[in-house]
């Protein structure tokens, strides 16, 4: 029996219109009602997303790919990692040398030398469906404010408009760091921003949505069986092949579909979320 249901935000439960079906609300409204935890496992930072999760009724929130913890419930926070200046500093070198554009997440705020990429995709959305209280820093050197104010950085993002497939490996190689590299461009082209690029997403070692997920179930009780993870994108390919149900909407990447126990057959704009959760679930 599913007792707890996570699931992305983007490319999930929202689709490009940056609106929630009807379809989709009704589900979690029937989750609510039948003590179903909600819970919201996505890569964006909690203060961009904490209102939205307030409007939504989640119980508990998975952010930054995992490096932080709430319940929704009570504001607590349960878990959350944060990069070492050592690893900050490190990645700026690498990025600096290939003269790559690349910003940070801090508790509430995205510091960065100018809206390019996923810095730009996330101050188009935030007043949107979102209405969040992301602050936007825009400094010119990002290296010298780190050094002066030492900010807490839970997460940064490299972009590029080319590949960098190569950056990874050598940030893999040395470097003990959990690093997403996901490209938006052909149909994944990022159409919010109108823009094709890469990018990667770079959080402390051992971070991401299955790993926070699994101290999210072992915190609540529960086994692996009783919990559905749904998802679109390539940061959610662990957690849906590691839990009971794992669910790819029908829009997600071939790589996420090919893990998933159960391919949606409606997207993210004609409520492929809540074909997945009514499939499995009975109210």
């Amino acid at each position: 029996m599913i007792r707890l249901v996570a699931s992305d935000i983007d490319g999930t439960i929202i689709g490009e219109s940056n609106k929630i079906t009807n379809r989709n609300l009704k589900a979690i409204h029937d989750m609510k009602d039948s003590n179903i935890d909600f819970t919201i496992c996505t890569g964006k930072p909690y203060c961009m997303v904490k209102n939205f999760c307030e409007d939504l009724q989640a119980s508990y929130g998975i952010f930054g790919n995992g490096n932080q913890i709430i319940d929704l419930k009570t504001g607590k926070e349960i878990y959350r990692k944060t990069l070492s200046m050592e690893d900050v500093r490190f990645c700026f070198s690498l990025a600096k040398k290939e003269n790559l554009h690349i910003h940070l997440y801090t508790e509430n705020e995205v510091i960065t030398p100018e809206l390019l990429y996923m810095d730009l995709r996330n101050f188009v959305l935030k007043d949107s469906i979102y209405h969040s209280d992301l602050n936007f820093k825009i400094v010119p050197n990002i290296e010298e404010y780190i050094e002066k104010y030492k900010p807490t950085v839970f997460k940064l993002v490299i972009s590029s408009p080319y590949n960098l497939i190569d950056l990874k490996t050598k940030l893999d190689k040395e470097k003990n760091l959990s690093i997403y590299r996901i490209t938006k461009s052909n149909q994944y082209k990022d159409k919010i921003i109108n823009k094709e690029y890469e990018y990667l997403d770079i959080t402390p070692s051992n971070t991401n949505k299955s790993e926070a997920l699994a101290t999210l179930s072992k915190y609540l009780e529960l086994s692996a069986s009783e919990v559905m993870a749904i998802g679109d994108n390539l940061n959610d390919i662990d957690m849906i092949q590691n839990f009971g149900i794992g669910v790819a909407v029908a829009n997600a990447y071939d790589d996420v579909k090919k893990v998933a126990t159960y391919t949606t057959i409606n997207d993210v704009e004609n409520s492929g979320f809540a074909e997945a959760v009514y499939k499995y679930i009975e109210f």
